[in-house]
């Protein structure tokens, strides 16, 4: 069995990779990073280290990495004879990536199996996204009944690694990875470390609207506490509190639309806390808050359960002011951070709610957040 997959950065390797790796599957990593994939295709393992309850070290071999800026044409010909197609290279890459696997798809056997593509970001259906890219790229659009593309939910926290790690990656020890089923029938992939659902968007919505908006908030609100890392911010009892009262106001919208167990979504509200408090973990409030523009987009993890919160007419004043306190991230070397602080400068209220947030102004949101976004405009 073989996958491809195209991202070979920590978490291709210390998550998605490791898993294909554990499922028998030769992983094939495709990746720009000249540097990175000379040392992967250089070496013949490396080590994934997971830190937390139950910890335990594993070996990943039985892998090859192919530079796809420069050799896209051996990355179109091993997707062409692949079972499993990835991606964990952030959903705005995507479109990079759908081009190959276009080309790759023409070239596959009619007869063959059909390619499971499954896009592995922190983005809800991503893998849609991919699909409907790979359409535009298709020369012959029947070349797509050669591939099953199926939406996956994954949760793993990968914090940066420290210097002179090599490809050695640490880890933590919780992980989920769920796929929905539908697509494939009655023929899943063979990944036994996944578990396939029949219905996957609670489970996006669950892990976006808890893990990551949790996770954000801890960061957007320790960096403004000077915390540094992500464990010593989650225990200020100032940051606690304001990740507590988002996560509040995200688990009310979760019960409500799907229906989950109040008592289970807070033991899993409790979990993540206890992960983002894992000082063994060394994430830091930078690495996490990067990219706020993407993070403070229309269907990410504030804006998103914060519009269907008021949709419903129920509160999200927490998240709103977690939005206000985003804008303060500035960080000289994340592009976006530098980005955000010229649009705040440069776009009135009503502008950047508009055009960066995506809330129409007669949506029942739009008056809260661009009362937070003058607030903070008006503080610099």
């Amino acid at each position: 069995m073989k996958a491809v997959h195209f991202g070979a950065g920590n978490i291709g390797r210390g998550f998605v990779g490791l898993i294909l790796h554990n499922a028998g599957y030769e992983v094939i990593f495709a990746d720009v990073n000249a540097e990175l994939i000379d040392a992967l295709a250089l070496s013949s393992s490396y080590l994934v280290r997971e830190v937390g309850a139950g910890a335990s070290t594993s070996t990943v071999d039985n892998y090859r990495a192919i530079n796809s800026a420069t050799h896209e044409a051996d990355v179109v010909a091993e997707i062409a004879t692949a079972d499993i197609v990835t991606t964990a290279v952030g959903p705005n890459i995507l479109r990079f990536v759908a081009p190959v696997i276009a080309a790759a798809l023409a070239k596959r056997d009619a007869s063959a199996r059909p390619l499971a593509v499954m896009a592995c970001e922190n983005a809800i259906n991503a893998t849609d996204i991919l699909k409907a890219e790979v359409v535009t790229k298709l020369a012959d659009v029947s070349d797509l009944a050669k591939a099953v593309f199926a939406n996956t939910a994954v949760d793993r926290i990968v914090p940066g690694q420290p210097e002179g790690a090599g490809l050695d990656v640490t880890v933590e020890s919780f992980f989920e990875w769920a796929i929905e089923r539908p697509p494939f029938g009655d023929n899943p992939p063979v990944i036994p470390e996944a578990h396939f659902v029949d219905d996957l968007a609670p489970y996006i919505e669950r892990k976006l609207f808890t893990v990551n908006t949790g996770h954000a908030t801890t960061a957007y609100h320790g960096f403004i506490a000077g915390a540094t890392s992500i464990a010593e911010a989650i225990g200020m009892p100032s940051v606690l509190a304001a990740v507590r009262a988002v996560l509040a106001e995200t688990k009310s919208l979760l019960v409500a639309k799907h229906d989950f167990d109040p008592e289970v979504q807070q033991q899993y509200i409790e979990t993540n806390l206890q992960r983002f408090a894992n000082d063994e973990l060394t994430d830091t409030v930078e690495r996490v808050g990067r990219q706020p523009l993407r993070k403070l987009s229309r269907n990410e993890r504030f804006v998103g359960p914060a519009a269907e919160l008021a949709e419903r007419g129920m509160p999200s004043t927490a998240l709103v002011l977690t939005m206000g306190v985003a804008l303060r991230f500035d960080v000289p070397d994340d592009p976006q951070s530098v980005e955000l602080d010229g649009l705040l400068r440069s776009l009135s209220a009503n502008d950047f709610v508009s055009q960066v947030m995506g809330l129409e102004a007669s949506h029942p949101l739009y008056s809260a957040v661009v009362g937070a976004v003058q607030k903070e405009q008006h503080g610099r």
